[in-house]
């Protein structure tokens, strides 16, 4: 999954890809470099991030789908929390909900079981403007478990199948680098639900900490996360850096079908 953010102040590529052609031509960059899904936000849910207008996000991110839409043959998802934005992007192309609240949204719910598309359910605790000031948990593997598997009961109930529902643990958000590396350390478990697992942690501040590097210099950390996202049982990388990205899963693919 390609990240293509339509915002002013995202963490790593905010105001780059603002302008339409722009947004194109880098959704053309990464379909060549392998994208098997192309994900458009436009509202930044980095910590400390505020909040934008539906109207303001759909401006954002409307004609982006449509234009991609128009001219690439790819599956767009559409990375947002409010109900009338994804019925605008699904109306515009978009075929997947990618939210980051899990649809806890008044209608959110209900809207997606209408659209028939698939959805990514992400654990987030709090809210962007302050979920890293001081996250605690008393464990954070059962408890992130828990609520993600409460949150796609409540999807099967209102109508969702389940085969159209992927968890995301939500790396960074609302969690210490600890909390984030315990995750990332018993991910199989998440995996063993039997629901694909979507792991985001390409150039997050988790691998600054660790490596002391700033956000453009960070592909290395993001390749070995998403090695290990890999190894774990990930089924959906969602990254900045497709092409290095894809080699990395040729490689452990390559090494995972070689004779033992």
């Amino acid at each position: 999954m390609g990240i293509l953010n339509v915002t002013p102040d995202s963490f790593s590529d905010g105001g780059c890809f603002a302008r339409l052609d722009d947004a194109l031509r880098q959704a053309e960059d990464m379909l060549g470099e392998g994208a098997d899904i192309l994900d458009i936000g436009g509202e930044s849910t980095r910590p400390g991030a505020q909040a934008v207008s539906e109207d303001q996000e759909m401006e954002r991110v409307l004609p982006v789908i449509e234009a991609i839409a128009a001219r690439l043959d790819v599956p767009i998802s559409i990375d947002t929390s409010k109900p009338a934005v994804m019925r605008a992007a699904v109306a515009a192309g978009a075929c997947m909900i990618n939210d980051v609240n899990a649809l806890r949204a008044e209608g959110a719910v209900q809207t997606v079981a209408e659209l028939g598309v698939p959805v990514c359910l992400m654990h987030m605790q709090g809210e962007p403007r302050t979920m890293q000031q001081n996250p605690q948990y008393r464990d954070v593997v059962a408890e992130v478990q828990d609520f993600l598997l409460a949150r796609a009961r409540v999807c099967e109930a209102a109508g969702i199948a389940r085969g159209d529902i992927s968890l995301d643990p939500g790396f960074g958000f609302g969690k210490t680098l600890e909390q984030n590396l315990e995750l990332l350390r018993h991910l199989p478990l998440l995996v063993e639900s039997g629901y694909p697992v979507l792991a985001g942690m390409s150039r997050k501040s988790m691998i600054g900490m660790i490596t002391g590097r700033e956000v453009g210099q960070r592909l290395p950390g993001s390749l070995a996360l998403a090695l290990l996202a890999l190894q774990g049982g990930a089924r959906i990388l969602r990254v900045h850096d497709v092409g290095p990205t894809r080699d990395v899963i040729k490689i452990w693919q390559a090494f995972a079908a070689a004779p033992a």
